[in-house]
């Protein structure tokens, strides 16, 4: 069974504001701070933020998947494109061949958005977990990160 998910979310900063996050380690270092409910932990198991960096997530216990790795398998600065695969545990010890999820940060005017893409392959036997695939909580960050980054601007201006 294959499945696809796409949300876009309104951002209030310019893309190259906010590419400046997803394109580096920085998202995961705000996310922890920002949403604990949503990231507990995690680890640089290899990398700097580019394409091959592996990161081990620790998600709160109430969440609906276990810890897992993600590999970035793309990192695209020109086209604003960041693309992670879970390549250890969570969605892959339930049943999930793929758990791909992409983020293409685009212009609008002096706002952006991100485009946010879940792709996922699972075993026929476990499509019951398809429900654990949610858009929802990368939506929440995208809108938190936009927030954070916008008020932070607000803060530098007034200095």
């Amino acid at each position: 069974m294959k499945g696809k998910i796409s949300k876009e979310v309104q951002v209030p900063v310019p893309a190259s504001d906010l590419w400046a996050v997803y394109g580096t380690l920085e998202l995961i270092r705000l996310i922890k701070e920002l949403l604990p409910e949503i990231l507990r932990d995690f680890e640089i198991v290899v990398g700097d933020g580019g394409v091959g960096t592996v990161l081990k997530l620790t998600f709160p216990p109430e969440s609906p998947v276990t810890d897992y790795s993600e590999k970035f398998t793309k990192v695209d600065n020109e086209k604003r494109i960041k693309v992670t695969e879970v390549v250890e545990g969570g969605y892959l010890e339930v049943g999930f061949s793929l758990y791909r999820v992409t983020y293409e940060i685009t212009e609008k005017s002096e706002h952006s958005s991100v485009i946010i893409t879940i792709e996922y392959e699972l075993d026929d036997a476990f499509a019951d977990n398809a429900s654990l695939v949610s858009i929802k909580p990368l939506e929440v960050i995208a809108k938190t990160i936009g927030k954070y980054l916008k008020e932070k601007k607000a803060d530098h201006a007034n200095v």
